[in-house]
């Protein structure tokens, strides 16, 4: 078994799944790949299942009843990763606003270079965007910001969801006590990280807007960042963030 799962959670991604699991099965580190699935009614997960008669060591599948959430499918991943006894474990989109290319980047800033939380950055160089429009790039960049200054965290892009974790920080965190599960999930992902005291990089990337299939994103998903995180920062002072 390889050292290494990305985690890539779908809901119709038809236009873009097989594209994105033949580039992450190319790449130079082999990387295995769980998709997790919520019952895409335009047959993702028929054509994942079809994949994997190519790739059948290291192309898995969970399909989950009903759309649930983007925080509670990587929630289901990570548990799947901690099970199966990966050490690297990543999260990342199917549309390819991620490039898969820095999968091997990220991994390279936890296993050569000791950090145990990297993530793929658009705002650590700049304000790395392409193909989203003036106002979501700000709106993005100024949600970062914010939740700077509600946490403390000394994280440039603290919504990223292009991620890498050292096994031993989703064994840390408790993971069935994570609230949120929108947008809002990346930041508690960062803020427990960051409270445990974990070692953090970022990795400047290039984020480049999906050209193919519908966006999931909401102004409800942003609701829930700026409440959700002045709740996370409350609840922090009545919990110890304690390393066994």
């Amino acid at each position: 078994m390889n050292d290494s799962l990305v985690i890539i959670p779908t809901y119709n991604e038809k236009e873009n799944i097989e594209a994105i699991v033949r580039k992450v099965m190319s790449l130079p580190h082999p990387f295995d790949l769980l998709i997790v699935d919520d019952s895409s009614p335009d047959g993702t997960a028929d054509i994942v299942r079809t994949l994997q008669q190519e790739f059948p060591e290291r192309l898995h599948l969970e399909s989950r009843t009903g759309k649930l959430g983007l925080g509670t499918a990587y929630i289901h991943g990570f548990k799947y990763a901690l099970r199966q006894g990966y050490e690297y474990i990543f999260e990342m989109d199917a549309d390819f606003s991620h490039n898969p290319d820095d999968l091997v980047r990220l991994y390279q800033a936890c296993a050569e270079d000791g950090y145990d939380m990297s993530i793929g950055s658009r705002y650590v160089q700049g304000v790395n965007v392409v193909n989203w429009p003036m106002s979501r790039v700000l709106m993005s960049w100024f949600a970062s910001l914010y939740v700077r200054l509600i946490t403390g965290m000394p994280i440039a892009d603290t919504t990223a969801g292009f991620v890498c974790y050292r096994r031993r920080v989703l064994k840390t965190i408790q993971l069935n006590k994570i609230r949120f599960v929108g947008y809002a999930f990346q930041i508690e992902m960062k803020f427990l990280t960051f409270k445990y005291g974990f070692k953090i990089k970022e990795v400047p990337i290039i984020f480049t807007d999906r050209t193919k299939g519908q966006s999931k994103m909401s102004k409800g998903i942003f609701q829930e960042a700026v409440l959700g995180v002045i709740r996370m920062k409350v609840n922090s002072f009545f919990r110890h963030f304690d390393r066994y």
